[in-house]
């Protein structure tokens, strides 16, 4: 019978409650050794808050509390679970857990709760990793699909997807157990549909990009030469004095990073030093660190200032293919035009172009809607943790090197070797297919007392 843990399940630091979960066969032991409700008496209800205090070995009350006892299997762990709301704060909750080591509990390990909730069958791994997706979500859409994954919404099509596969399997032994039974053209016929239908499945299921944009915000580079209003743009986007504005080219040197809430999505917006060649050895950088910025961008924005003629330097980005979607902004409208959007869009490979001023806000919401139809919420299959989408293209390779196999007539009980494997590294989402190692590498990014 594995031990009694207990462990504080919010935040450390001052706060209007804190609350220390206790959970195991003696679980409920160990509540009632440090609890007492005036109106109830051991043992206690199940599942009913309760109005008491908690008190030490004497007798001594040490602070008021509501208790409430969930009995197995009805817990978030499936064992006996019990929760103490006591005040806020570091000395009230410390006392608490001194209480229950003392009378023989044992202080969880980060994720302790939820391992146990996955070992006893209450939760697969990928609704035990969607619990620390919805703590560390930074945004409303991100929440909306680790509330997903914790309903079992990619589970389910994961699991469809081994059930697709052993069926598979199940038609390859039978013709490897029974060839004179079973037709091999007809097997391998079958068998080469199948396995191209379901790689195909793991593929689209599996989009980084859609994921990190979901988990960690679209990156939106804003570049160009130095003046053109990057700066002007980066506070108007986010609607605070964050970077300084000046008349002279050049004063951004490093790449200022904030954020900002579109459609429910984060983005991460980045404004950069302007390009153009220095002899200044920090702008030299600044330049440099823009350009790795912009080629890691997820769509950049191109400021072009509207009040002077084009030079070298601005023909030469505009020709430019870059490495990820881009817009042209023609920013200073607010000012008599020198260039036009229809003489930009002459002369660039960027699309669309759009006029606008950063200074009064003109034009910005057709920034925002451009930048918004890179931000889609994903599809109830779709996977958003990089373990899960990189263990479900590992197992579309493998489909497909078995799909190769059976092309170019190779035997069918080597082409079973692939198959298994990939149902192996579908277990490894779900968890089927498991170690304490890999428990111990999910975990351990947990909070403890979750």
């Amino acid at each position: 019978m594995p031990d009694t843990i207990a462990g504080v399940a919010t935040a450390p630091g001052e706060g209007g409650i804190a609350i220390v979960r206790i959970s195991g066969d003696k679980a409920v032991d160990l509540f009632s050794a440090v609890f007492r409700a005036p109106k109830q008496n051991p043992p206690y209800p199940d599942h009913l808050l309760m109005h008491g205090a908690v008190v030490d070995s004497g007798g001594q009350t040490q602070d008021e509390a509501m208790g409430v006892v969930m009995r197995a299997p009805r817990s978030y762990t499936k064992e006996d679970v019990c929760e103490l709301h006591i005040h806020g704060g570091y000395a009230a909750a410390a006392f608490v857990m001194k209480l229950l080591i003392e009378n023989g509990a044992r202080p969880s390990e980060p994720g302790e709760f939820t391992r146990r909730a996955f070992i006893n069958g209450r939760i697969d791994l990928a609704q035990a990793e969607a619990v620390m997706g919805i703590i560390g979500a930074r945004s409303s859409a991100a929440l909306r699909s680790e509330e997903a994954l914790l309903s079992g919404g990619a589970s389910k099509y994961i699991k469809d997807a081994q059930s697709t596969l052993i069926q598979l399997i199940a038609g390859v032994e039978a013709y490897i157990d029974y060839p004179e039974e079973v037709d091999e053209n007809e097997a391998t016929a079958s068998l080469l549909d199948g396995l191209t239908k379901l790689s195909a499945k793991l593929q689209s299921i599996a989009e980084e990009r859609a994921a990190r944009v979901l988990r960690f915000g679209l990156r939106v580079a804003l570049c160009g030469s130095p003046n053109t209003g990057k700066s002007t743009l980066f506070n108007a986007l986010l609607a605070e004095d964050r970077a300084i504005v000046t008349g002279i080219p050049g004063t951004t040197r490093d790449v200022l990073e904030g954020s900002f809430s579109l459609n429910g999505f984060q983005v991460q917006l980045m404004d950069t030093a302007g390009l153009r060649e220095s002899v200044d050895e920090a702008e030299r950088i600044g330049v440099q660190r823009a350009r790795q910025v912009i080629d890691n961008a997820d769509v950049a924005l191109l400021l072009i200032d509207a009040t002077k003629p084009l030079d070298e330097a601005e023909k030469q980005l505009l020709e430019t293919q870059m490495q990820c979607p881009c817009a042209v902004l023609l920013n200073k409208e607010d000012k008599p035009p020198v260039l036009t959007v229809k003489q930009i869009s002459t002369v660039t490979k960027h699309t669309p172009v759009f006029s606008i001023s950063a200074k009064n806000g003109t034009g910005l919401k057709q920034v925002l809607d451009y930048l918004a139809q890179y931000l889609k919420q994903p599809r109830e299959d779709m996977l958003t943790h990089q373990r899960h989408i990189a263990l479900a293209k590992q197992a579309a390779e493998k489909l497909q090197q078995a799909a190769e196999a059976v092309r170019t007539g190779v035997q069918l009980d080597l082409i079973a070797v692939d198959l298994r494997e990939a149902l192996w590294l579908l277990g490894r989402i779900t968890g089927e297919s498991v170690d304490e190692r890999l428990l111990d590498e999910i975990f351990s990014n947990f909070c403890v007392g979750k």
